[in-house]
């Protein structure tokens, strides 16, 4: 009976950032690509919620923010993840400066709403050639558009609450993937190589012609590294 994968989005993303990796690795595994994480104001709230409905024992990917629940679900429950992926994501505390940077998100999804903050911030974490994809920029529009200015504030809070993760990474002895986009300036490739020299064997890869949102900008090459990864 081969390893449950659970599969974790980022913020105001759902199950759909996953959607081809979930097709493609399901004739082999039992995959849960979790819905979304509206409802919840802490990644602990989060990573509790996944734990309550998660099977026993499973491989874990998380990307961007979902990468943050990953690490904070290995945390509470490392007995249980047999595997782990992290994507796009990071391991540091909120800096002096976020909380002013994320308000002017915020206050910019109440005031002209959320179609208004993803013309604002995908091209800012999507690779500029991706940006040419109209079905693509229109897919991840209406994904943001699903969730509402308060759903985004809640998950932005739960990121600048977030604990400082490094103490826990050589603490991670399983096999574990760190991928991240080229180009991706929201979480850069080097807080990526650092992530991956405090775990013990993890595998380091760098995606190609990707910005932040690697899953559905190039999901081929996730993917495959996902297969692999479990194999």
């Amino acid at each position: 009976m081969s390893l449950p994968v659970v599969l974790l989005p980022g913020l105001v993303c759902d199950h759909t950032v996953w959607s081809a990796q979930a097709a493609a690795l399901a004739p082999k595994f039992d995959v849960l690509a979790w819905p979304h994480f509206y409802g919840h104001s802490t990644l602990g709230d989060m990573a509790r919620a996944v734990l309550e409905n998660a099977p026993d024992r499973f491989a874990l990917a998380g990307h961007s923010m979902g990468g943050r629940v990953a690490l904070e679900i290995v945390a509470r429950a490392p007995e249980r993840v047999e595997k782990l992926a992290l994507l796009d994501t990071g391991v540091v505390p909120a800096d002096p400066g976020e909380p002013q940077r994320r308000q002017e998100f915020i206050d910019l999804a109440h005031r002209e709403g959320m179609q208004a903050l993803a013309a604002h911030w995908l091209p800012m974490i999507v690779h500029p050639e991706n940006m040419k994809n109209t079905a693509l920029i229109s897919s991840l529009t209406e994904m943001i558009c699903r969730a509402t200015p308060e759903i985004y504030k809640a998950q932005v809070d739960a990121l600048l609450t977030r604990p400082d993760f490094r103490p826990l990474l050589p603490r991670i002895l399983r096999p574990t993937l760190i991928a991240v986009g080229r180009e991706d300036s929201w979480s850069p490739v080097a807080a990526h190589e650092d992530i991956a020299k405090a775990i013990l064997g993890a595998d380091f890869r760098i995606i190609e012609k990707c910005g932040h949102m690697a899953t559905v900008e190039q999901p081929g090459v996730v993917t495959e590294l996902l297969y692999r990864w479990l194999s």
